[in-house]
């Protein structure tokens, strides 16, 4: 073949080199005998220095040219390469290694494999591994890693099952594997079959059996593994902090979680995004946002990884000021590349009632996944934007793009929302018979909503009674909650019974029952349902509305006289009410939940926590900027109404996010079509 010249072995010459372990292991380096002259170390000291500056293909084109035969810089070469993934130059080195008689090297041969595994080229890698004849323990633990990298976890416990000698990185890369592919019952039963033949786990073992407790909310493993991190002296380490803290955070154990944070002698930026991480978690989503700027006060700079904690933190409390200038820092840092931040900048500004945002945030994704797809499929179903869902998914086909079941839960969710009973049916029939996609009981639950709010109840009721998984209490609630839209008092109470029997000290069904009773006027069976939420001590969970105005969140509960500005949202509120009145607003005493007068009910309606909140905006912002206010629970019949007749006396746009979906008035009109 001549000396090492790059076009003497293309890829097909290397392929046939594997295949022949003759050709592939010669020792015979007659014609490119090493350079043992004094000019090697300086040539070294070169290569070495351009290789750890990532200059790949310069080094390699100065190694060329000097065609030394020297198994140091072949690796450190080959490794180089592994950074960048310069595929093509470590298939041309892999041909000079051949030619130069270097590759019955085990060091060098090591390093080609591993530089395979890396890359992604695991079919070379295998080849590579099944002709090496000095094997060692690190080759089996190179191709163990990269079948774990690639997800075949079956052939990485083959070499495992097949090595009779390991070491504390092959145990490691077992566990990691199966932990990261979320099989954490066998990564923890892996880690104490190597505590019990005597292997010292490091702090890479513990990282990912701590992350195996994570995925299994598994506290009580946690702890005693935290036990031996104690025993160990592993407490100060860094990693191993945070992957403790992330277990207990993960368990819901925050309190433990900070606990573990705090004792670190020093925090990195995992730490604190272990910590911002925990709190959104625990749906502690204000103390994310100042945990965030502690972070940044103590002069650590956000990553990808903290930003969709916070940009998540944002979508809880739909605090939209915070969230854009949150998305301008993340333009800043240069994470708005991140898919995962972009999905969550799209979800972000869905919830905070900005769809116009949402759009453009997905049209500026240039690398879209199936998860940024779905989260504009969500952004539209919560805005009642169901047809818009249904051509997003339809683009999604025709583009051959990955389809999973939670595309298919969020478009059904869309369709439920929309009133799309008939496509709804149609989709969760394609997800079956033409994408094999096995439902889950949050789809059955989208259909039953689905078939519950076009009225179908008897319908609904039977695909719960006949599906192949156990209902839960929530299947049962969104049947009862479509029983009270169509006032089918009957069937709600034996409804009411099935969520009761599972959740006896939840307020829901009570609620619902006690609001059909009153819809009916049955006082009686009223007083009969709250007796029993009395005496099983169960409380209802009061009606509260948030807005921010100027990057502050004002907090509203129904009857509220607690916020400062209370009395003069009092009288505004009672002029507002006679303006509409005049427009021909009748109050819908029928929504009020109580039998009492029906000055008394007038009076109810009025201070719902909605309304106030809507009165607070317009007392204290400028007119024509729009109004958006979250609640807690569903929007009562009453206020949608008055929230209808204020967007047009007032001509502001008002947008509405409740337990259900999102609601846009504007000009008299919603955007839900009355459909909610």
């Amino acid at each position: 073949m001549g000396k090492c010249c790059l076009c003497s072995l293309g890829f097909s010459s290397l392929l046939s080199a594997l295949n022949n372990p003759k050709l592939f292991f010669s020792t015979n380096t007659a014609k490119t005998p090493y350079k043992l002259s004094d000019s090697v170390s300086k040539y070294r000291e070169e290569f070495n220095n351009l290789c750890s500056r990532g200059r790949v293909k310069e080094a390699f084109e100065r190694f060329k040219s000097e065609i030394f035969s020297d198994p140091p810089l072949f690796s450190n070469l080959v490794q180089a390469c592994i950074p960048p993934k310069a595929v093509s130059v470590g298939r041309q080195l892999h041909s000079m290694i051949i030619t130069s008689g270097c590759s019955s090297d085990k060091f060098v041969s090591n390093h080609l494999l591993n530089m395979y595994s890396k890359i992604g080229d695991l079919q070379t890698a295998v080849k590579l591994f099944d002709n090496m004849s000095k094997r060692n323990i690190m080759s089996c633990n190179i191709l163990i890693n990269g079948y774990v990298q690639g997800g075949n976890l079956e052939s990485a416990q083959k070499v495992f099952d097949e090595m009779s000698e390991r070491n504390v990185a092959t145990w490691n890369a077992m566990v990691m594997g199966l932990t990261q592919f979320e099989f954490n019952e066998q990564g923890l039963s892996l880690f104490s079959e190597m505590h019990e033949l005597g292997f010292l786990p490091d702090e890479f073992t513990l990282g990912s059996v701590l992350r195996g407790c994570a995925g299994l909310r598994a506290c009580d493993a946690g702890r005693q593994i935290h036990a031996y991190v104690v025993k160990c002296g592993f407490v100060l380490n860094l990693v191993v902090g945070s992957s403790l803290a992330h277990m207990y955070m993960k368990s819901g154990s925050l309190e433990e979680g900070e606990k573990v944070i705090k004792l670190m002698p020093t925090r990195n930026v995992v730490a604190w995004n272990t910590l911002i991480a925990g709190k959104a978690q625990n749906g502690h989503s204000e103390e994310v946002l100042e945990q965030y700027n502690m972070m940044k006060m103590a002069g650590f700079g956000p990553d990808k990884i903290t930003f969709v904690s916070v940009i998540s933190a944002c979508s809880d409390l739909a605090t939209l000021g915070q969230g854009q200038q949150i998305h301008a820092e993340a333009i800043k840092a240069g994470a708005c590349s991140v898919v995962a931040v972009i999905s969550s900048l799209i979800s972000m500004y869905s919830r905070c009632g900005s769809l116009e945002d949402s759009v453009k945030a997905f049209l500026e994704c240039e690398q879209m996944d199936v998860v940024s797809w779905t989260a504009m499929i969500v952004a539209y179903g919560f805005h009642g934007k169901g047809e818009e869902a249904i051509r997003l998914f339809e683009r999604m086909e025709l583009e051959e793009l990955e389809v999973n079941d939670v595309t298919f839960l969020n478009l059904l969710y869309a369709c439920s929302h929309s009133g799309l009973k008939d496509k709804g049916i149609e989709f969760f029939d394609v997800m079956v018979k033409k994408y094999g996609l096995k439902p889950r009981l949050e789809h059955y639950t989208c259909v039953v909503d689905l078939l519950g709010r076009s009225g179908c109840l008897e319908e609904a009721e039977a695909m719960i009674r006949s599906m192949p998984i156990k209902p839960d209490a929530i299947i049962w609630k969104t049947l009862l909650s479509a029983c009270k839209i169509h006032k089918n008092a009957d069937m709600a109470k034996r409804i009411a019974e099935e969520v009761i029997r599972l959740y006896p000290l939840e307020s829901a069904p009570y609620v619902l029952l006690s609001n059909i009773h009153a819809s009916a006027k049955r006082w009686q069976d009223v007083s009969e349902v709250r007796k029993a939420m009395r005496d099983r001590k169960v409380k209802k969970e009061p009606g509260i509305s948030w807005l921010e105005v100027k990057n502050e969140v004002h907090q509203f509960y129904t009857g509220d006289k607690s916020h400062p500005q209370s009395v003069e949202i009092g009288l505004y509120l009672k002029e507002l009410i006679s303006e509409m009145k005049l427009s021909g607003y009748v109050p819908d005493t029928g929504a009020v939940l109580h039998d009492m007068d029906n000055e008394e009910k007038e009076y109810n309606l009025a201070n719902h926590s909605e309304k106030l909140a809507i009165a607070f905006a317009l007392l204290n912002t400028p007119t024509g900027v729009p109004i958006r206010v979250m609640k807690n629970l569903r929007v009562c019949s009453d206020c949608h109404v008055a929230i209808k007749y204020i967007s047009e006396i007032k001509n502001r746009d008002i947008i509405v996010r409740d337990a259900s979906r999102f609601h846009h008035f504007k000009d008299g009109k919603c955007s839900c079509g009355d459909y909610w």
